[in-house]
């Protein structure tokens, strides 16, 4: 077991930053205001809310309104999916919801959800890039569509989706877009009104905020069906007390990670690159996966043949090396990824692939010591279990 430490699983989640620790502990402490208290630590706490609130409007370009404080992406993700669908329905607007096979389980299972409910659901396929073909968004549009839910980036390949197109062939049919944004704050532009989206889910340690806090950006004049019950927090769309520590990191690590943007992508895209390159050039029988300029610039999804994922990330978990798979263990037996199959993948090449996510503390030196890492660890694999 190694006693350094290479992290390359920011896509799963990111530290917090320091700097967005400190504009939290205030309101961890000495200011415990409820936001909904009339007296003078509820008005700081309220103010605080509004002040995250005015920052996260200005970076995606929309008013303070429409920005709903939820528990992370999942919860901002049901939120949109029910809630609008449910609320489409209920205003006589249709009951057939559109999303695509690569989305995140939150959207997935959600969307599944609403078939026990009498809704239909298609779910678009994708390229062997992973990508969405708008003509096929165009083809899968009805008169009683309710929604469009497509992700603005794949949380395992990378693959950054044509939202804008996507967004303006929904527009033209008049249904509304929900687009998971998880992965791309702090690598992506995130203005709603260039993306062509009506909904948007972000969460906060995904950018180097804290768990458990997100937000969904819902346009004015959205109909939106509360999922959760209780008082009237954040418009009467979400119940319960406000997460005020949680709501300030979101907002300061956004603003963090919108500043820093341009100098952040262009340098892990260098390193990213330079892991992809090292690692297909150095191991036989490797690939990326995805397509190699539409991704996120710190995603790295490579495919040994002949290797398992599983037995891949164990191996590099005792070189210190901290990565994962698309895969899961369920029941004993090794799953395939969704999103790999739905690419065009075999089973095989599904559960040989290994995601490496690189992020603000991946230094050059720790790709350059992957890289000399994985030609001994897969041929040492390929010896314990040959290929038949």
């Amino acid at each position: 077991m190694s006693d350094r430490i290479i992290y390359l699983d920011h896509a799963a989640t990111t530290p917090l930053d320091q700097q967005v620790l400190a504009a939290m502990l205030p309101y961890l402490s000495e200011q415990p205001g409820n936001p909904s208290s009339i007296h003078q630590l509820g008005r700081v706490a309220m103010h605080a809310l509004d002040d995250a609130r005015e920052a996260v409007a200005l970076i995606l370009g929309c008013t303070r309104k429409e920005i709903i404080f939820t528990g992370g992406g999942s919860e901002s993700d049901n939120l949109a999916i029910k809630g609008v669908a449910l609320a489409q329905r209920q205003r006589g607007k249709g009951s057939h919801v559109i999303t695509s096979t690569i989305e995140h389980h939150a959207v997935l299972h959600a969307a599944e959800y609403l078939e026990q409910f009498g809704f239909e659901v298609t779910q678009l396929p994708v390229d062997a890039a992973g990508l969405v073909r708008p003509d096929d968004l165009r083809a899968a549009l009805r008169p009683d569509t309710a929604l469009v839910s497509v992700m603005y980036a794949n949380n395992e390949v990378g693959t950054i989706q044509p939202i804008s197109e996507l967004g303006a062939i929904c527009h033209e049919r008049g249904v509304p877009l929900h687009t998971d944004a998880v992965q791309a704050a702090g690598m992506l532009p995130l203005d709603v009104d260039a993306l062509n989206v009506d909904l948007m889910t972000l969460t906060a340690h995904k950018f180097y905020g804290p768990k458990g806090v997100g937000l969904l950006y819902a346009r004015h004049g959205v109909p939106l069906m509360p999922q959760i019950n209780g008082g009237g927090q954040e418009r009467r769309r979400r119940a319960g007390t406000e997460n005020v520590p949680g709501i300030v990191g979101l907002a300061a690590a956004l603003t963090m990670a919108e500043e820093r943007r341009p100098s952040y992508v262009a340098r892990l895209r260098e390193l990213r690159d330079r892991l992809i390159d090292g690692a297909v050039g150095s191991v036989p029988q490797s690939w990326l996966n995805g397509d190699r300029e539409r991704r996120l610039p710190n995603n790295a999804n490579l495919g040994f043949a002949c290797a398992e994922s599983e037995s891949v990330l164990l191996l590099l978990d005792q070189e210190g090396i901290c990565a994962s798979s698309g895969s899961a263990c369920s029941s004993g037996s090794l799953e395939p990824s969704h999103v790999l199959t739905a690419m065009g993948l075999s089973v095989e090449h599904a559960t040989s692939s290994v995601r490496f996510s690189l992020g603000q503390g991946t230094q050059p030196k720790d790709i350059d010591d992957v890289v000399a890492a994985l030609p001994t660890l897969i041929a040492r694999l390929r010896e314990m279990a040959p290929c038949v």
